[in-house]
């Protein structure tokens, strides 16, 4: 950008539209970078060169998420309290809204589809960013900012708990 810098500027459009989808388009290559445009708020990380297939599939993955479930698709789900409303795509925990990105309101709906499941990486990255391959460490990632909002305390996780070796596990409460 000419004028600014990507990931600040995902970091404003998070802090006014968490709802909106966000794909970052990059020549940074290195890993501290797609972690830092993940952890900004960025629902993708795409590097150039890509390939144009490559890019609409990643943006029609995107919007797949963000797109409304039909009203025989809407769900409420909720685990003590946390609540998410499918069909609003909202999500409170002790009645205030957590401000979820598209994606970070996907893994927590998989989550509470899956409750006490151990779930790994290549789990999570085919089932909720529908990716056969991709950087696990995205994964890592949107469970980090997951937690920090569902969690009274991030650093000692009790709801959204790691299973070391093996993946990531949503325990009910």
């Amino acid at each position: 950008l000419p004028d600014g810098d990507g990931m600040a500027l995902c970091g404003q459009i998070r802090s006014t539209r968490p709802d909106l989808p966000v794909i970052l388009l990059t020549a940074r290559t290195e890993e501290i970078d797609r972690i830092a445009g993940l952890s900004a708020g960025a629902d993708d990380y795409v590097v150039k060169p890509f390939s144009p297939r490559e890019l609409v599939l990643r943006i029609q993955s995107v919007l797949r998420r963000c797109a409304r479930p039909s009203p025989t698709e809407v769900r409420v789900l909720s685990d003590g309290d946390v609540l998410i409303d499918t069909g609003s795509r909202t999500a409170t925990r002790a009645g205030a809204d957590l401000r979820l990105t598209a994606r970070e309101f996907d893994l927590l709906a998989y989550f509470l589809e899956h409750p006490d499941q151990a779930l790994g990486r290549d789990e999570l990255l085919r089932e909720v960013w529908e990716w056969n391959f991709g950087d696990k460490s995205t994964v890592t990632v949107h469970v980090r900012r997951l937690r920090e909002k569902v969690e009274t305390d991030p650093a000692d996780p009790r709801r959204l708990v790691t299973g070391w070796g093996v993946g990531y596990r949503w325990v009910t409460g």
